[in-house]
This record gives C-alpha cells, structure tokens and sequence, in this order.
C-alpha cells in the first residue's frame, strides 16, 4: 500500500503499457462498494455509526457510510451494513449485493476481490408515498 501526502491509504497500480503510477484511495473502493450495493433491491440504505448518522441528518453525505475496506497490494476485503427493506429476502438480498459490489469494485479498480461480508443492521418497516 502507498502513502500519499493527506495520509490517506492508497493503491498503487502497475501494468506492462502504463507510463505512470495509478493511485486509488480506499476510500474510493469504499465509495463503489457502497453505491453498488445501494443499487440492488430490497437495499433500504447503508447502515453507520452514530458519527455517520449524524453527518447524514446534517445534510453532508458521506458515501462510504457503513462501508470498511481492507485493500492489501491487489486484493480487496469488503464488509458492508445494510439496512433491508421489509418483506424481501434477505439471504437472497444478500448474495445479489455480494455479486454487484464484487463485480463493481473488479471492473473499477482492477483489484481481486476477496470476500464481501454483509451485517443486516435493521429492516425499514416504513412504507415509500
């Protein structure tokens, strides 16, 4: 992993043709992982901690909320918590989010993914109008 100068852990990309370094933050695979899994159905939203939640009532939007990642040099760790809509499966949910952040991040980045790890932090009972 490569340090840039804001402190903010990096990955460095290498390949045959390229002229130069590609850097991407963590916080940039956390983004993706984030928003691939808020895409699939039956996701309400991300779930975060009290810090996030209160940033998110304050109106800024922190698009890596309930999102952890563990990039090592080309492989990427993901652990995710959601909150699910009521009425839908939640296994099924679950293993649909898993393929979509999978196939997000590896199409993005380039990185392996080596596992996506799902916690069910709550289930939405409100009804959308």
């Amino acid at each position: 992993m490569v340090e840039n100068k804001d402190e903010k852990n990096t990955h460095a990309g290498y390949g045959k043709d390229m002229i130069g370094e590609v850097q991407i933050a963590d916080e940039v695979v956390a983004i993706i992982a984030g928003l691939a899994a808020t895409e699939v159905g039956g996701v309400d939203s991300m779930a975060g901690n009290i810090t996030n939640e209160l940033v998110g009532k304050l109106g800024m939007k922190n698009l890596s909320k309930g999102v952890k990642v563990d990039v090592t040099e080309e492989h990427v760790s993901v652990d995710l918590s959601l909150n699910i809509k009521y009425g839908y499966n939640i296994p099924e949910v679950s293993e649909k989010v898993q393929e979509k952040v999978k196939s997000a991040i590896e199409n993005m980045t380039g990185l392996t993914v080596l596992d996506v790890n799902i916690r069910i932090a709550g289930v939405n009972l409100a009804e959308e109008k």
